[in-house]
């Protein structure tokens, strides 16, 4: 892993996660947050890896360690449309959004999804890019600043709990569900 990115286990260990608990990457790309979520929930837990690029979902369950394999189930569905991730309504302890909010085109569609599949006590990871940075992250108008991040899932109805610096180009903020 390059000193660019943050560390998903450095991240989901924000998330407080137990043995056990059910949790949700949705725009799981290749699977680096399902899988340090899959070391701590364990065999009692599940984790369900959701993106709509198959190609990439091939590419994640490829990448899932073997003692894990039970543990992560990769899902082909749509993060932006109520019902797109064919989860269970309140099926999740806590839900990781990595390095996917700037990519969202219907951020309603993704929040009514989101509150959808959370319990309510439920936590969401926030991980996103603090900027383009030459290039290496996404095109300067597609990046959402952290504020605005933040305000959007605040007048979603989620709580903040904290935000976290997520590695040296992108933030991190924790929300519990409302």
């Amino acid at each position: 892993m390059s000193a660019h990115f943050s560390d998903p286990r450095e991240n989901v260990l924000q998330l407080g996660l137990r043995e056990g608990m059910k949790v949700g990457d949705l725009g799981a790309g290749s699977g680096h947050y399902a899988r340090a979520a899959a070391a701590i929930v364990g065999h009692s837990g599940k984790v369900y890896a959701v993106d709509i690029q198959e190609d990439v979902l091939k590419h994640a369950k490829s990448n899932v360690h073997e003692r894990h394999h039970s543990i992560v189930e990769t899902i082909w569905g749509d993060i932006e449309r109520q019902g797109g991730t064919k989860l269970r309504d309140h099926l999740l302890d806590a839900v990781i959004l990595a390095n996917v909010f700037f990519q969202i085109e219907n951020r309603d569609g993704l929040l009514a999804e989101v509150k959808r599949v959370m319990k309510p006590s439920g936590k969401l990871l926030l991980v996103d890019w603090a900027g383009s940075y030459g290039g290496m992250g996404p095109a300067p108008e597609r990046v959402v600043s952290e504020r605005k991040a933040e305000e959007f899932f605040i007048n979603g109805g989620f709580h903040k709990v904290k935000d976290f610096r997520a590695g040296p180009h992108h933030y991190g903020i924790i929300f519990t569900a409302p």
